[in-house]
């Protein structure tokens, strides 16, 4: 690790501690990644932004302090943030295995079963680049509809991702929202649990970052790690059933509950995410 001026004045002004060395961190798609080595032999993560949107560091930080309070999946501490960066202890990674997965499992129900005063949260976030709006709603069906879907078509549309038969055939399952997922009270969950944004930790636990926590309906957070594949996905399902069992045909409704993530793509990359949701719309209509 080498030591790049700027940056470590700006972690130093924040902790009050001096930054030793930093080293750049890959992977990083919205902010710029720093791992930082300080005098008190701490080691932490620093992401920058030299614009970024107004209250978005923030947003993150009041996901982290959220989901943290769960007392569920472990999430790394927040060591200081501000409008244009925040830094959080670093999680030193290691391989995935049967037995993490199996505590991941049981961790994520205790998080979710923490739940949320609504569906929603007091203020909005965002999710990738992209507003996430948040104003509560009393029901999940019209969280997900007017909060979760819509704005997203309507971007997608403006943007070119989404043609107008494809909004109008994931507009047609609206109406069925409450017809086919369960009612359930709101949990706590991160709302954006790709595989990126799951840790493997070398002290054999997964960690979450990354969040755009809320609360929302709980087969939302297992929906978007099938989506996009993570090792051991079995046995982390398994165990969380087996911790907080999930009501039948949860299987069935993960397509439904992956709409808002694949319209998020669309927004952010184009490309086919469009015509995914259209397809998948198009077996819950």
């Amino acid at each position: 690790m080498t030591r790049q001026p700027v940056v470590a004045r700006r972690a130093e002004a924040l902790l009050g501690t001096a930054v030793v060395a930093t080293a750049p961190v890959a992977g990083g798609e919205i902010a710029t990644a720093t791992k930082l080595r300080l005098s008190d032999g701490t080691t932490a993560l620093m992401k920058t932004h030299p614009h970024p949107p107004d209250g978005f560091f923030a947003a993150e930080v009041r996901g982290l302090h959220w989901l943290a309070d769960a007392g569920g999946a472990p999430i790394p501490e927040v060591l200081g943030a501000d409008d244009d960066c925040v830094i959080v202890r670093w999680v030193e990674q290691g391989k995935p295995t049967t037995d993490a997965a199996v505590a991941f499992g049981h961790d994520l129900a205790t998080t979710h079963a923490a739940g949320a005063p609504s569906f929603g949260a007091a203020e909005d976030g965002f999710i990738g680049r992209l507003p996430l709006p948040n104003q509560p709603s009393d029901t999940w069906p019209e969280f997900f509809a007017t909060r979760r879907l819509l704005p997203y078509l309507k971007l997608g549309r403006e943007r070119g991702a989404i043609d107008a038969d494809q909004a109008a055939r994931v507009e047609s399952v609206l109406p069925r929202l409450g017809e086919l997922v369960p009612e359930e009270p709101p949990a706590r969950i991160h709302g954006d649990l790709w595989n990126g944004n799951v840790l493997w930790g070398h002290d054999g636990r997964v960690w979450l970052v990354d969040p755009a926590a809320h609360g929302g309906h709980r087969e939302s957070d297992l929906a978007m790690l099938s989506l996009f594949g993570l090792p051991h996905l079995g046995r982390v399902t398994a165990a969380y059933a087996e911790a907080a069992p999930l009501a039948d045909g949860w299987q069935d409704r993960l397509g439904l509950l992956q709409l808002h993530p694949l319209l998020v793509h669309a927004c952010h990359f184009g490309g086919g995410y469009g015509a995914r949701a259209a397809e998948v719309a198009a077996r819950y209509a």
